[in-house]
C-alpha cells in the first residue's frame, strides 16, 4: 500500500523564479566588477531560497476542503460542481485555485480548473462542465493551491473525492413548457378530438365545423338534418412502438459537441413520452455488430424510467452494425404488427445496401419510419466560397457525396420506408410529427 505524504506540499511561484532569473545577471556584474565579492551571488540566491520557505511556512493553513458532486446528470446539459475551502487564520491575499480530476466525458481531458471566489468568509468556486458522454462518470481527486502572504511560494493540497456521477441520456425536450402544454391539452380533450376524429375505426358522427375535412361529411345524415354532419373515428391504441438505434461508429461520431447516438435517443424519447401518453406500447432496441440491448414493452408513463434506464445501456461502439442480424433478430421476437423506428447514420450506397435489404423485410411485415440526421458538413463545404482548387475539389466530392445521400434515401421511400431528415436540433418535433401522422392513418393495425 502507497504511502501518501499527509502534509501540504510547497512549491515556487512564478514570482520567485523571475526574481531568480533577475538575480542571476546581478551576480555576474558584481563578480565582473568585483571578483573578491563573488560571495554575495550564492547568498543572494540564499536568502531568496529563505525567503520562499519563509513565505510557505507563513501561508495560511488550510482547514477544510469539501467537494459538491451532484449524483445525476443529463448528456448535453450543464451539470455544477461545487468546491468550497476553509482556512483556520487569516485567508489567503490571493485567490485559491482548485483541480479536479475526473472522467473524460465531464470535460475534455479528465480535468476542470478554476478559481475560488470570497462568499461570506468562506472560498467557493461552482465549476459547470457539459457530459458529452452517457454513463458512469467518477470524479476521483481534488486540488487546492493558494499562495503566500509574499507570493513567492504556493501551498498544494490534495484530497480524495470518490464520487460518481450518472449521466443519463437527455429528456430536456420532454420537459420543455410546449410539450407539456401539448400533454395538457390531450389530457383534457382538445387535442384528443383532433386526434380521434382523423382515426380509422368509425366512432360517432358530430355537427361539422370550420376548418374540418370536407371529405367527412356525411351527406346521406346532413341531408336527414337539414345540418351537416361529419364522420368523427377512433386513434388506434394499444400500438407496438420499437426506437431500434444503431450503435455502430458512424453513429457515435460527435454532431455539433454530441455523439450522434445521444441526439437519438433525446429525440427517440421524447416521442416516446408522447406515445406512453396515447395509450400505445413502447420498447428500446439497441445493436451494433450484435444486438445490445432489448427493452420489455412499457405501457404506462408512470414506467417511463425503465426506457430511460434502457437508453443508459446503450453502449458506444467502435464497430460496424450488422443490419442482417440486428434486423432479424428484431422481426422474429415482435408477435404482431408494430412501428418500428430506426436511427441509422450511412456514408455511401454501398455501406447502405445490406441495411436497405434489410429494412425491406420489415416492410413486409411492419411500419418502418427511418430517421436520420442531415450531415451539415457536406452542406457547408458544397456552399462555401471557392478560392482554391482544393475548396473546388472539395466542393465537388461533398456535392456527389450528398447526391449519394439522396439516392439511398429515395431508395428507402420507394420501399415503403417512410424517412425522416432534419437537422439534429429539429429531428425530434420531425420525428414526432411523423409518428403522429401513423397514428392519424391509422396503417398499424
Amino acid at each position: 500500500m502507497a504511502l501518501r505524504w499527509p502534509f501540504p506540499v510547497f512549491y515556487p511561484t512564478a514570482r520567485a523564479a523571475v526574481l531568480l532569473a533577475l538575480a542571476a545577471p546581478v551576480a555576474m556584474i558584481v563578480a565582473a566588477a568585483a571578483p573578491r565579492a563573488w560571495i554575495a551571488a550564492p547568498a543572494l540566491g540564499g536568502a531568496l531560497l529563505v525567503m520562499v520557505l519563509l513565505d510557505a511556512l507563513l501561508a495560511p493553513v488550510l482547514a477544510d476542503l469539501r467537494v459538491i458532486v451532484p449524483d445525476d446528470s443529463e448528456v448535453g446539459e450543464p451539470v455544477t460542481i461545487s468546491v468550497l475551502a476553509d482556512f483556520r487564520a487569516e485567508a489567503p491575499r490571493a485567490a485559491p485555485v482548485a483541480a479536479l480530476a475526473l472522467d473524460p466525458r465531464l470535460a475534455p481531458g479528465g480535468r476542470l480548473v478554476a478559481p475560488l471566489e470570497r462568499d461570506s468568509g468562506a472560498w467557493t468556486a461552482r465549476i459547470e462542465t457539459v457530459p458529452t458522454r452517457r454513463g458512469t462518470a467518477p470524479v476521483d481527486a481534488a486540488w487546492l493551491r493558494w499562495d503566500g502572504p509574499l507570493g513567492l511560494a504556493s501551498r498544494q493540497v490534495r484530497r480524495d473525492v470518490d464520487a460518481v456521477i450518472r449521466v443519463r441520456p437527455n429528456i430536456a425536450p420532454a420537459r420543455s413548457p410546449a410539450l407539456q402544454l401539448f400533454l395538457r391539452d390531450a389530457q383534457f380533450g382538445m387535442v384528443a378530438r383532433r386526434i380521434r376524429g382523423e382515426g380509422t375505426e368509425f366512432e360517432a358522427l358530430a355537427e361539422y365545423e370550420a376548418g374540418m375535412d370536407r371529405r367527412r361529411i356525411d351527406w346521406k345524415s346532413s341531408a336527414r338534418h337539414a345540418r351537416l354532419f361529419a364522420k368523427e373515428y377512433e386513434t388506434e391504441r394499444n400500438n407496438q412502438i420499437v426506437f431500434a438505434f444503431d450503435c455502430g461508429q458512424t453513429m457515435c461520431e460527435p454532431i455539433a459537441g454530441l455523439p450522434r447516438i445521444d441526439r437519438a435517443v433525446t429525440a427517440a424519447l421524447t416521442t416516446a413520452w408522447i406515445a406512453l401518453g396515447a395509450q400505445d406500447r413502447v420498447a428500446l432496441y439497441g445493436f451494433a455488430s450484435r444486438p445490445q440491448v432489448l427493452s420489455p414493452f412499457v405501457t404506462a408513463p408512470r414506467e417511463f424510467r425503465r426506457l430511460q434506464e434502457a437508453a443508459a445501456a446503450l453502449d458506444y461502439s467502435a464497430e460496424q452494425p450488422n443490419f442482417t442480424l440486428a434486423l432479424s433478430t428484431l422481426a422474429a421476437r415482435l408477435r404482431r404488427r408494430s412501428l418500428i423506428v430506426v436511427f441509422s447514420e450511412f456514408t455511401d450506397p454501398t455501406s447502405a445496401e445490406l441495411m436497405i435489404e434489410s429494412m425491406r423485410r420489415l416492410v413486409e411485415r411492419h411500419r418502418v419510419i427511418f430517421v436520420v440526421m442531415a450531415d451539415a458538413e457536406l452542406a457547408e463545404f458544397v456552399s462555401a466560397p471557392l478560392r482554391t482548387a482544393q475548396d473546388a475539389a472539395m466542393a465537388v466530392t461533398a456535392t456527389t457525396l450528398l447526391q449519394q445521400r439522396m439516392l439511398v434515401l429515395q431508395r428507402l421511400r420507394r420501399a415503403g420506408i417512410l424517412v425522416v431528415e432534419a437537422q439534429h436540433q429539429h429531428i425530434g418535433n420531425r420525428l414526432l410529427d411523423a409518428y403522429l401522422a401513423v397514428k392519424r392513418a391509422g396503417s398499424l393495425g
